[in-house]
């Protein structure tokens, strides 16, 4: 089974290359349906009131009939549209992920949806967190003076991402970026962006975590967390890098 997976996956990564994809335009053309699959299975798995048919009216038509849900929803697809077209634009310019991409990336994540609750204690989207916020069952995250030093670490050591070590580079991003836990709100979305943004940066498919693999993705996430094992998380990518692409 392992190796029909890893097959699937390097045939699938081949083909993406062979596609030389060098400027915006060429990669908005391939990420065309992706992005409204990658905006309801990101926002999905933080927001269980998130549909695929709003997700998509908002990324076609600009608005949603007949909504009757929690507006924070609403300004949640919006945002995960405005972020596709922020992506685009600094793969256009190469920029590299610095510390301004991570703010700017976050800030336009969670525009208008920080809770009364955060505000109030002065959270606020592009900012680093000022309180303890700790999740999953190791209890992660970093202080909030532990914070900034941390995330500066981390992106010096995936600065020079590219090529073969793409998925490899990408996938401990993602895990170190959860496991400091920076911001007070949105940080798996930040992260599965950031992540596929490397991703693009090395020449590799893009990669969308499925809702129904939540699971399997909060398992592989976790075993960063206890064991700094990075295989679980790794793997799971390969194999949704397949059903990701799997109909192209």
């Amino acid at each position: 089974m392992r190796d029909i997976i890893e097959n699937a996956y390097e045939g699938v990564v081949s083909w993406w290359q062979s596609m030389g994809i060098a400027t915006r335009e060429d990669l908005a053309d391939v990420l065309d349906e992706y992005r409204i699959r990658f905006a309801y299975h990101s926002g999905t798995i933080e927001n269980p009131e998130l549909t695929y048919h709003d997700t998509r009216d908002v990324f076609e038509d600009g608005r949603v009939r007949g909504f009757i849900g929690d507006p924070r929803t609403l300004f949640e697809i919006q945002n995960l549209k405005d972020c596709h077209e922020f992506v685009l634009d600094a793969f256009a310019e190469r920029r590299p992920l610095d510390e301004d991409l991570l703010l700017e990336t976050h800030r336009t994540l969670t525009r208008g949806t920080y809770d009364e609750r955060r505000r109030r204690v002065g959270e606020r989207p592009g900012t680093y967190k000022l309180g303890d916020y700790v999740v999953g069952a190791g209890d992660v995250g970093a202080t909030p003076a532990e914070v900034r030093p941390e995330v500066l670490v981390l992106l010096d050591e995936v600065r020079d991402a590219h090529g073969d070590n793409a998925l490899t580079v990408a996938a401990y991003f993602h895990a170190v970026l959860e496991n400091i836990h920076p911001f007070a709100d949105g940080n798996g979305r930040l992260g599965r962006e950031l992540m596929n943004y490397l991703l693009l940066l090395g020449n590799h498919p893009p990669v969308i975590v499925f809702e129904g693999d939540r699971m399997a993705y909060y398992g592989a996430m976790g075993a960063w967390d206890s064991e700094r094992n990075l295989d679980p998380l790794r793997d799971f990518l390969k194999v949704e890098t397949v059903r990701t692409w799997e109909k192209v």
